[in-house]
């Protein structure tokens, strides 16, 4: 299909477009059997393992985050990898949720289907072309453009060929036509996957990965359209097995007291499986980009989270540049993600908090990405407890009657003498069932190297051989402060010490839901002081559930606007 003539008014082709794809006449698109089309899959977002403040699919198996951005009205697009009729991978999908502030999302349609049988839509992501350089969108500023990979099985089950492509938008990213010309980079690996493109001076740039050369393929472009190859960045850091899922940002670097100073293009990597403590894993690398070659400004291995449950971030486009770079993970691991027991409440995969990031350099570690949890005030409940003075003490905080059965908290630890802590000095925190006395827990020893635990050896809902239960990393303090901030959120656990200079996400399952926190310190010196802070979250998901069947059922405006819709592109005819 050619791009339709610009003289036809934009809304009209999004009319046009709408209804045809609500109506199922696209033939560029293959519908599977059970694969609904033109309405939001339903979902329960009740179970027990079920998050309420993170994003997770109405049913089935998720994993990438894809196509992020946000579009000119300030709502911001989430797709994802989506298997819309099992609860593994496989037969893969973009889903689709939409946002005003990341925290409270709308499922709607899913996005891309597969051209045919038996080729697959994988990982990539979206720009807006708002200079309609693609020349898809006529005078429209807005148009959307979708990059993504096309993956071929064979007919023994073998993966075959992964090429590139592209699908438009006329309409802020709710439909989507296949280009007629795809694949837009066509090639004979079967390891070749996850664009990530964004806009540079006068160009698009693309990177990609050639999954097991350990190579992002750096393609430059004039209108999403014609690639052309120009560089590779190719073995440093950790290998792995494969490489996947690039990004390429231009990331704020921030000095010591706060002030931007400057920008730095950052390369980042998903690693599967190559982690230090196994699975999957993200790196990455400050450097510099001159449109055609990104070079690394030394070959350290980076890793972007100490957990074992953040993989395949990905970056919003359309984040203004005075704004600091927001990302979302896959909150899961190869290692174990098709057998976690969420299945039984019928969806598998969440994504992590919606995360701010900026660049800084932090003494004797030097080069550090910066990841905190984005503006929380939407979904932030009631205090539950506030303590100015947790020296050599402990508090107890009992939330079995949060509704969200999720919480945050917040530690402050400042007067640290640079001398004489003692190694047995520590900060503690554990959340705990008392029915089944189940446990996670975590902690920071302010003597010594400075280590912080996190131990999810104690939820006793899930038994594999891959799922490590706990899992360490060196956290230094600064000018005499350290400071911890948390989320629990029914199965899955975020924490940012030190605003973010090191962060872990870590998913457990226990057989009875945690319902109280217990925050402690000892040993501390003389001088220290120590303040802490614990709220209840809000669900996000309760809200949106249909008072007589309980489920969320997402958008379910679309059958009506296709056909409102389609009586407005009858009566302009």
């Amino acid at each position: 299909m050619l791009p339709i003539s610009t003289n036809i008014h934009t809304t009209l082709l999004g009319a046009l477009y709408l209804a045809n794809w609500c109506l199922g006449q696209n033939s560029t698109q293959y519908v599977g059997a059970h694969v609904p089309s033109g309405t939001s899959i339903v979902g329960s977002y009740g179970g027990q393992y079920r998050p309420q403040v993170h994003f997770s699919p109405p049913s089935h198996f998720m994993n990438d985050p894809n196509g992020m951005f946000r579009d000119h009205n300030g709502t911001w697009h989430l797709y994802y990898q989506y298997n819309p009729t099992k609860s593994v991978a496989g037969n893969q999908h973009w889903g689709h949720a939409t946002s005003q502030d990341l925290y409270h999302w709308t499922n709607q349609p899913i996005a891309l289907f597969p051209p045919k049988k038996n080729v697959y839509i994988f990982s990539g992501s979206a720009v807006i072309d708002k200079n309609n350089t693609s020349g898809f969108f006529g005078n429209q500023s807005n148009g959307v453009v979708a990059i993504y990979t096309l993956a071929e099985y064979l007919d023994d089950g073998s993966p075959g060929p992964q090429s590139q492509a592209i699908a438009y938008s006329y309409d802020s990213g709710f439909t989507f036509t296949p280009f007629d010309g795809n694949p837009v980079i066509p090639s004979n690996s079967s390891q070749f996957r996850d664009p990530k493109v964004v806009w540079y001076e006068d160009h698009w740039v693309m990177v990609v990965a050639y999954a097991q050369e350990f190579a992002i393929g750096i393609f430059t472009s004039p209108d999403l359209i014609e690639w052309t190859h120009a560089s590779n960045f190719s073995n440093q850091g950790l290998l792995g097995l494969q490489w996947e899922c690039p990004n390429l940002v231009r990331m704020p670097l921030y000095t010591e007291d706060g002030q931007r100073r400057d920008d730095m293009w950052t390369m980042l990597i998903s690693i599967n499986p190559g982690a230090p403590v196994g699975g999957s894993i993200t790196e990455y690398y400050p450097g510099t980009f001159n449109g055609t070659h990104f070079e690394a400004v030394d070959s350290v291995a980076r890793i972007a989270d100490f957990g074992k449950d953040n993989y395949a971030g990905q970056f919003f486009f359309g984040v203004p540049a005075e704004e600091d770079p927001v990302s979302i993970a896959w909150a899961s691991n190869w290692q174990y993600t098709q057998t976690v027991p969420t299945a039984q409440e019928g969806w598998r995969s969440a994504m992590s908090l919606p995360r701010r990031n900026y660049l800084t350099r932090i003494d004797r570690v030097g080069w550090k990405l910066i990841s905190s949890p984005y503006d929380m005030q939407p979904i932030m409940g009631r205090n539950l407890a506030y303590n100015q003075s947790l020296v050599n003490g402990s508090l107890t905080v009992d939330f079995s009657d949060i509704a969200s059965n999720a919480v945050y908290w917040e530690v402050n630890v400042t007067g640290l003498p640079k001398k004489g802590i003692p190694e047995m000095a520590t900060l503690n925190f554990t959340l705990l069932s008392p029915i089944t006395a189940e446990y996670i827990r975590g902690g920071y020893y302010f003597g010594g190297d400075n280590p912080f635990y996190l131990d999810r050896g104690g939820a006793k809902g899930f038994d594999n051989v891959f799922f490590t239960d706990k899992l360490s990393t060196n956290s230094l303090f600064c000018n005499g402060s350290w400071s911890m901030k948390g989320v629990m959120d029914r199965s899955i656990l975020e924490l940012f010490l030190n605003d973010g200079v090191d962060s872990a996400t870590a998913t457990f399952f226990a057989t009875q839901p945690l319902t109280f926190l217990i925050i402690s310190t000892s040993s501390l010196p003389h001088g220290t002081r120590v303040s802490t802070r614990v709220n209840a979250l809000k669900s996000t998901w309760q809200q949106m559930e249909d008072p007589g069947d309980g489920l969320v059922h997402g958008n379910i405006s679309m059958q009506e606007t296709a056909s409102e819709a389609m009586k407005h592109l009858l009566q302009s005819m």
